[in-house]
């Protein structure tokens, strides 16, 4: 799961600055640079200040991202406060000796905000084809003695099996063909990612088994690292511990010892970061800070400059959100470089390298969904995106598609016609009058000329509210199939919304059939 300030209220996902990242950024649209750069007076003031102040946290957020009432009496008022400016009745502010800034300097920010943004923001709805497109549907049973809050769910394509855990009851469960459990191994908090070993980066390790510790947004290490032994059986022993809320682990020998190093993302609170933890020859693990910021999400390796050695890739989701490169200088370090900025409204919630255009260099599929903070409204810029590749780490958005609070996408050629399709999950969708954005197939219909995708909604919104979601090869016929978690409860941004949903299923998952139905 990526989401990671879910779980401080989630998405899995307040924060250190928690107002200024709702505060500050760029949009990257030109027209709005435009009129930026033609302000005056008293609205250039507050502009300036707004980008001097609030651009110590976070890239500085222009007006137009947000609606006037969001930030006139939810965003503007909760910043003031790291400020050390008080608030009386969410718009009467006071500052003293003890203030970060003038009361002057803080009132022209509030104008600034107000007389810029927009009444409301436009919610875009992409027309969708409604099908099953080539999957089949295939539950567990109901258990209705619990609500369904599931926050991991991995297909192990080798075992023929699917792993959760939930916050409910935390545990690792592991569920056969036939969907009976035949595995539960207690944890202390649940589980939040599933690595599983494959080529030869992971070393043929064990699967490997990241536990959050804390769900809420504290900064405390009772995050722990497990293994699955190579018998199948759980080694309740965990070889890592004393994480801050981790939510996902790679791996790769970084120092080409043979030995299978692992990368840690701890999202944590005002605490956290990407952690190395470099394997010892005596079988221990030595923890190497990589980026030690809160806000560590999701990691992917690999050799990224061809120089042979490992480097890491590492999406940040607060604050400072963005997608940074770490490439490994050979002596037990890394450099690291931003590859992409997004302003902290975005709520970046996970990334993927695929070759989309299959021209032999990885691009980014990115998501921006997360909801959870202070400005819980429809964003037109939540969505499923696509940077292409240009070459030397730079990167282009090439495609968005607009999804109300995209959680998590991930591309694999569903349809065997040999190039990549998307499926995506969107925990904060419009539940009111968008529920299908639930989850979206986009079937790849592109050609030379560009990128083309086929918005495809399945019939599944009224079996849950997915926040995980996994791709592998669950049935053993040879191609993708796809399992959803469901975490059916809380955490609603429209207050007119009942779950409507059910709340009771822990997971589904979308058999592919692609293979079968094409046949004659």
């Amino acid at each position: 799961m990526k989401f990671s300030k879910w779980f401080s209220g989630i998405p899995i996902w307040i924060f250190v600055a928690a107002a200024c990242i709702q505060a500050c950024g760029t949009t990257g649209r030109s027209d709005e640079k435009s009129r930026e750069a033609e302000l005056t007076g008293e609205l250039a003031e507050g502009r300036d200040a707004a980008q001097k102040y609030c651009s110590t946290c976070h890239l500085a957020v222009a007006p137009a991202l947000l609606d006037k009432d969001t930030w006139k009496n939810r965003v503007l008022p909760v910043m003031a406060q790291y400020f050390g400016i008080e608030v009386w009745q969410r718009n009467q502010y006071f500052a003293d000796e003890k203030s970060a800034m003038a009361i002057t300097d803080w009132m022209k920010i509030v104008a600034y905000y107000d007389s810029l943004a927009p009444a409301r923001l436009s919610a875009p709805r992409p027309p969708v084809q409604e099908e099953w497109a080539g999957f089949t549907l295939k539950t567990p049973a109901n258990d209705t003695s619990r609500l369904a809050t599931t926050t991991l769910a991995a297909i192990d394509s080798a075992g023929r099996a699917i792993y959760t855990s939930s916050s409910e009851v935390p545990a690792l469960v592991r569920w056969d063909q036939e969907f009976v459990k035949k595995m539960k191994a207690p944890f202390s908090s649940p589980a939040m990612h599933m690595l599983f070993s494959s080529g030869p980066s992971h070393g043929g390790a064990a699967p490997v088994v990241t536990v959050v510790g804390e769900m809420r947004a504290y900064d405390v290490s009772k995050g722990e690292l497990y293994r699955i032994k190579a018998s199948g059986v759980f080694d309740p022993v965990p070889f890592v511990t004393g994480l801050r809320r981790p939510l996902h682990t790679s791996a790769a020998d970084f120092n080409r010892d043979g030995k299978t190093d692992y990368v840690v993302s701890a999202f944590g609170h005002n605490q956290g970061g990407l952690y190395l933890f470099r394997q010892m020859q005596d079988g221990k693990f030595e923890n190497v800070p990589v980026r030690e910021v809160a806000g560590a999400t999701q990691s992917a390796t690999g050799d990224f400059n061809g120089d042979g050695w490992p480097d890491i890739v590492a999406l940040f989701a607060h604050a400072q959100e963005g997608i940074w490169l770490f490439t490994n200088d050979k002596k037990g370090g890394f450099s690291e470089k931003p590859l992409l900025r997004f302003p902290p409204v975005y709520g970046s919630s996970s990334f993927q390298l695929a070759d989309v255009n299959r021209d032999g260099q990885p691009d980014i599929i990115y998501t921006a969904g997360d909801n959870s903070d202070y400005s819980r409204i429809l964003k037109p810029y939540h969505g499923v995106y696509i940077f292409l590749n240009k070459g030397n780490n730079h990167f282009e958005q090439s495609w968005f598609y607009p999804a109300n609070g995209a959680t998590k996408a991930m591309a694999a050629d569903f349809d065997g016609d040999g190039d990549l399709d998307i499926a995506s999950i969107a925990f904060f969708a419009d539940h009111l009058r968008n529920p299908g954005e639930k989850f979206l197939y986009f079937r790849n219909e592109s050609s030379r000329a560009g990128l083309k995708f086929q918005p495809i909604s399945l019939p599944i919104a009224g079996y849950g509210r997915w926040i995980c979601m996994d791709v592998n090869d669950w049935d053993g016929d040879g191609d993708p199939d796809i399992v959803l978690g469901n975490y059916s409860k809380g955490f609603l941004n429209q207050e007119e919304v009942k779950a409507d949903w059910n709340v009771y299923l822990p997971f589904i998952v979308l058999q592919n059939d692609f293979k079968s139905r094409s046949k004659p």
